[in-house]
């Protein structure tokens, strides 16, 4: 376990949130692997592709430094959706 230095909070996840990359036939040899975790402190962190700096975000939205905008596959996030449905 480790303290994220930036927000204070300790990093650990809690659970993975929908099928694994390798259920979903979406993993090539351990890289490309999108996927979406529950954190013991209740955020969450996603592994997906970096678009940072390509997408046209809205004039409201930011993205400092330290943040990274990324995209996942649609039934990667229905498939969280799926798990978290039933503890909201």
């Amino acid at each position: 376990m480790s303290t994220d230095t930036i927000t204070g909070v300790e990093l650990r996840v809690a659970r993975r949130l929908g099928s694994a990359p390798s259920e979903r036939m979406d993993c090539s040899e351990g890289s490309n692997c999108p996927d979406l975790f529950e954190l013991e402190c209740g955020d969450f962190a996603i592994i997906g592709t970096d678009v940072c700096g390509r997408l046209e975000i809205p004039a409201d939205a930011g993205c400092s430094d330290t943040e990274r905008v990324v995209m996942i596959p649609r039934e990667v996030l229905l498939s969280a959706l799926r798990d978290l449905s039933g503890s909201i």
